[in-house]
C-alpha cells in the first residue's frame, strides 16, 4: 500500500474535484451541508461500531471539507494551525464521564 502525504491526498482530492466541476460550479454551502450529512453518516457508524463504515465516513468529511475550503480559497491546514494555536495552551484534564476540567 502507497503512503500519501496530506498535502499530496489534498491536491489528488482538489484536482478529483476541479475534473468533474465540483470546483469552481458548486458553492461552499452545498459542501458545508455534504459534509454535515457525512457526520450523520459518521455518527451512525459510530452508534454500530462499525469500523469500516467510521473510516469510510471520516473520508467522505475530509473529502467535503477539502472541497469547501478550496471553494472558499483557505487552506485546511491553515484552519487546523489556527485551531492549534487557540487550544495549544489551554490546561485542564477530561475526566471519565466527559466533563473538562480546567486548570
Amino acid at each position: 500500500m502507497m503512503i500519501n502525504t496530506y498535502q499530496d491526498l489534498e491536491l489528488k482530492i482538489i484536482r478529483w474535484a476541479e475534473d468533474r466541476k465540483i470546483i469552481p460550479n458548486a458553492k461552499p454551502v452545498s459542501q458545508l451541508l455534504k459534509a454535515v450529512s457525512e457526520m450523520g453518516e459518521l455518527a451512525d457508524a459510530e452508534n454500530k461500531g462499525d469500523m469500516a463504515a467510521i473510516r469510510d465516513a471520516v473520508g467522505d468529511v475530509l473529502v467535503c471539507l477539502i472541497n469547501y475550503c478550496a471553494l472558499r480559497d483557505i487552506g485546511v491546514t491553515e484552519c487546523l494551525s489556527l485551531a492549534y494555536d487557540e487550544i495549544k495552551d489551554r490546561k485542564g484534564t477530561l475526566l471519565p464521564s466527559g466533563v473538562f476540567v480546567k486548570e
